[in-house]
């Protein structure tokens, strides 16, 4: 499988105007081509091919004197940047014609030199290098100094190199790693996720939940309110923006460590790990969206999910209508109502239920249940509503039928804190 290996770097004033060089050549050609197609749609002509597109916006633009300075950088570089777009083409027409899964995807959008985050992509071709020294050697840029926080495991295939709202400069390289299985243990666990507690585990262990975001407010706030009184487009006003950048950025490190250590500690001490696929772009339109975004639940659950199959341990998901608060884990009971801010309540058959840990010892039975059928694990349902099943009617108590097959969630790599 392809992971994705984070690493801080250093580059140099003249490296990093370089740099930026390159991320205006890659923003231009990445433009320029969605103009070409733009006007050609507008005109009624037939779609633009990649080879044509590729010839007319790098090849035959270089030659000009208004685009001369595209030579100044990495083939490559142009080549990706156009590279993307084609993909965005691709993903586009995917999601209007049905081919694609998942919420719709809008066409390609123009990208802005004011844009927070920018980012470049060399490939093998560009034959970039790690130098004995221990620097990324960038073609046309030069030998960039790395803080590894550790080694790369194999040749990585292509190193994108990012620039993010912060002002940080990373390296992002992508290696093809073979599965490392771990020691076979007997445990399982399932996992009901929440905002009191970011976690409940079926075998009533309680992880807290952080609250980065909110711990962070108050000085959020002070930097915000410096921020708004800045003159548009002052010197001051860029040192109050990254100041803020900066913060947030510590609030999504801090986040991601946390994320990385609690999901490698749960898939070291469980074989089979099982959650509930939660509706998370519902949940972040309501009241609740600022904890819910606090929370990252999505990123938490796709780190479990790739640390499973690379280690060599069951992962699943449950359906997100799935009762599992409301059903007793003792006889198998469904509750007519079970409203938030009932944290404990009593079966009729005389059970005791803690809310959380019961919804994790119903999420557990009911993933065993669904991996020993051999069902596939739940498909993202995009807030797309469908009849209840049985189990949600209180008619039945085996567990609800699954439907469709999840995507492979790939990304990974060091943690961008490590390098800070």
């Amino acid at each position: 499988m392809q992971l994705r290996y984070n690493f801080r770097l250093y580059p140099t004033a003249g490296q990093r105007a370089e740099l930026a060089k390159a991320f205006g050549c890659a923003r231009a050609v990445f433009n320029h081509g969605l103009r070409a197609r733009t006007d050609a749609h507008a005109a009624g002509l037939p779609y633009i091919s990649d080879a044509e597109l590729s010839k007319r916006v790098i090849t035959e633009a270089k030659k000009t004197p208004d685009r001369s300075w595209l030579g100044e950088v990495s083939a490559v570089v142009l080549q990706q940047a156009l590279a993307d777009l084609n993909t965005a083409y691709r993903n586009f027409f995917d999601s209007i014609t049905g081919k694609r899964k998942g919420p719709k995807v809008g066409p390609p959008q123009f990208r802005s030199r004011k844009d927070n985050r920018q980012a470049i992509r060399f490939t093998k071709n560009a034959r970039f290098s790690i130098t004995p020294g221990g620097r990324l050697r960038l073609p046309k840029i030069g030998d960039v100094e790395v803080r590894w926080s550790r080694s790369l495991p194999a040749d990585p295939s292509s190193v994108t190199v990012v620039k993010d709202a912060a002002g940080r400069y990373f390296a992002s390289f992508v290696v093809e790693v073979d599965e490392r299985p771990l020691a076979p243990v007997e445990s399982e666990t399932g996992i009901d996720l929440g905002l009191s507690a970011f976690a409940v585990l079926s075998d009533g262990r309680k992880i807290d939940a952080p609250r980065f975001l909110r711990r962070a407010e108050k000085k959020l706030k002070r930097l915000q309110r410096a921020l708004s009184r800045k003159a548009e487009g002052s010197n001051n006003r860029a040192k109050a923006r990254l100041a803020v950048a900066r913060q947030h950025a510590k609030v999504a490190d801090a986040r991601r460590e946390f994320h990385h250590q609690l999901s490698m500690k749960i898939i070291r001490e469980n074989q089979a790990v099982i959650v509930e696929d939660l509706a998370v772009a519902g949940l972040a339109r309501t009241r609740l969206a600022k904890s819910v975004h606090d929370a990252g639940w999505s990123a938490f659950v796709g780190m479990l999910e790739y640390k499973a199959t690379l280690h060599g341990r069951v992962f699943h998901r449950i359906d997100r209508w799935f009762p599992s608060s409301k059903l007793c884990s003792g006889c198998g009971t469904v509750a007519d109502k079970m409203p938030l801010k009932v944290r404990e309540w009593t079966c009729l058959c005389g059970a005791v239920h803690d809310r959380d840990v019961n919804a994790a010892r119903n999420i557990l039975a009911a993933g065993r249940r669904q991996v020993a059928a051999g069902r596939k694990p739940v498909p993202e349902m995009g807030g797309k509503r469908r009849p209840k099943t049985p189990v949600e009617t209180g008619k039945t108590r085996t567990s609800a039928p699954r439907r469709g097959e999840k995507g492979t969630v790939e990304e990974a790599g060091s943690h961008r804190s490590a390098a800070a």
